[in-house]
């Protein structure tokens, strides 16, 4: 049985997008199928979405983009993570082990 699909909180889509790009350059089809390969499924990026972000994240200095031809021979544009791309990363992946632990531990309590 698939995972149920799943609303990405605002915010988390970057974090997402940066932990697939930490793992190697791509186009944007290529990030949406690794965010969905990364999270079993649980979220599913729609260009609407990816897009957009893709181009903020360029523009603050934490994406390069280059253009070359994609596995079908078309012309696609490839993202990469910059020095300040990867810090990022960091410091979001942090802060969400930071808020999931403590909502974590807010449900467990009794």
């Amino acid at each position: 049985m698939p995972p149920e699909q799943t609303e990405l909180l605002q915010g988390t889509l970057d974090m997402l997008i940066l932990k697939a790009l930490a793992l190697g350059e791509m186009h944007g089809l290529g990030i949406a199928r690794r965010v969905e390969q990364l999270t079993r499924g649980t979220f599913q990026v729609k260009p609407g979405s990816l897009f957009p972000s893709l181009h903020r994240m360029e523009e603050q200095g934490w994406l390069s983009a280059f253009w070359g031809e994609s596995e079908n021979n078309r012309r696609a544009k490839y993202y990469r993570l910059t020095r300040a791309g990867e810090r990022r990363l960091e410091n979001e992946s942090e802060r969400w082990r930071r808020i999931s632990g403590a909502i974590t531990h807010a449900l467990q309590t009794s």
